[in-house]
């Protein structure tokens, strides 16, 4: 009865384990859940205000569907101020989330027999994205002494002449890491004179630490008009439930091609989330958003020190987002298991790394309290202790 593409869907193993822990906890249980891609902070007040006042103001009705006037002027500022990117409001989309975006993108260009080089370990919706639209994936694993990162060297191998699209996220989801400039430039020059587009995950770039943030598309002229820029405000400012993610580029065509599939499927964006994401992106809640990077570097260093004093466990401290990629294969390869029976015997929920694509790992996110933080790493090393 159902197609083929939807049968190849799988469903999300984070957004899975997530609501198994809150279904857990919710009958009584004792559950310490790390599994959650959520900032556990409370959207600014500012940006609450600026919602307020679009309900009080009647802006409850249909916008454009590409985006109100003043936010695409508002993120077409931001992405010049922070990340020196030349992007014109009409060369800007903005969507139900940063998945919504990837969504329209992946339709717009993959088809059959288009191959997908996708990083590993890699966020669970790039692949079964590229399966949907009947695209083929080509993996590049990395590794911990490559601190997750491709080198010039495996993406040159990986490219065919059916290669459509690479995808870059930086800070990573689930590992943290965070290309430099140069590592960006040495990639740029392997990519000249292909026809190869870049999706460029940009979703946490304000979650970063120890390092410089560079957007892919401020590399190269030649990186930007090939380069699609996904951003949004559910990470930087504690916006998840809002829905606003937003796509820019230089190919007007392929931005048209979005607009048209999105006219035809969710128009715009509720109307007061327009209105309350300004302020997320103008500079008004930048205070805010560094009170919350300071907090989650403390809770990164805080995690990092206690997981690798087990035995059996190595963490390489991340560069960014709110992730450890926990590496446990001095226990088990079996992430499956030791993650099924932590939460089980534990009360423990984390995410295993097989559902990124790298077994023997566990994602842990330290998007939560640090007390919580500490009684879970205890409960990890009893467990790591006692497993069999």
């Amino acid at each position: 009865m159902l197609t083929n593409r939807i049968n190849s869907l799988s469903e999300s193993m984070t957004i899975a384990i997530t609501m198994l822990a809150k279904k857990l906890k919710s009958e009584g249980k004792d559950i310490l859940s790390f599994s959650a891609g959520e900032p556990d902070f409370d959207t600014p007040e500012c940006i609450k205000t600026a919602a307020i006042k679009a309900i009080n103001d009647g802006f409850t009705k249909y916008t454009p569907v590409d985006g109100i006037p003043e936010l695409l002027k508002a993120i077409s500022n931001k992405l010049k101020r922070d990340n020196n990117l030349d992007y014109a409001p009409n060369e800007i989309i903005v969507s139900n989330g940063a998945k919504h975006s990837l969504y329209n993108v992946f339709q717009a260009l993959i088809q059959e027999g288009d191959e997908v080089i996708i990083p590993a370990p890699y966020w669970v919706t790039y692949p079964e994205l590229t399966k949907y639209c009947g695209g083929t994936v080509v993996e590049i694993q990395t590794t911990i002494d490559q601190r997750y990162k491709i080198s010039p060297e495996q993406l040159k191998n990986a490219i065919t002449p059916k290669t459509k699209l690479l995808i870059l996220t930086s800070p990573s989801n689930p590992t943290g890491s965070v290309y430099s400039k140069e590592e960006l430039e040495a990639l740029a020059e392997v990519l000249k004179g292909t026809s190869v587009w870049v999706l460029s995950d940009e979703i946490y770039e304000k979650l970063v630490y120890d390092t410089k943030f560079i957007s892919t598309g401020a590399i190269s002229e030649d990186m930007l008009n090939r380069t699609i820029t996904i951003n949004g405000v559910s990470k930087s400012v504690s916006m998840t439930g809002w829905r606003m993610g937003y796509m820019a580029c230089k190919n007007i065509d392929l931005v048209k091609a979005c607009s048209a599939l999105q006219s035809q499927s969710t128009s715009n964006i509720c109307s007061i989330t327009q209105k309350a994401s300004i302020p997320a992106l103008d500079g008004t809640a930048d205070d805010d958003i560094f009170r919350m990077q300071q907090a989650f570097k403390a809770r990164r260093d805080i995690a990092c020190e206690l997981l690798n004093e087990i035995e059996g466990i190595t963490v390489v401290k991340p560069d960014g987002a709110f992730y450890l990629f926990v590496n446990i294969e001095g226990i088990t390869k079996d992430d499956m298991r030791f993650s099924q029976e932590l939460l089980k015997q534990k009360g423990v929920a984390v995410v295993p790394g097989c559902g990124f694509g790298s077994e023997g790992h566990f994602r842990f996110s330290f998007a939560t309290d640090l007390e919580s933080i500490k009684l879970g790493i205890e409960r990890i090393a009893e467990f790591a202790r006692e497993f069999k």
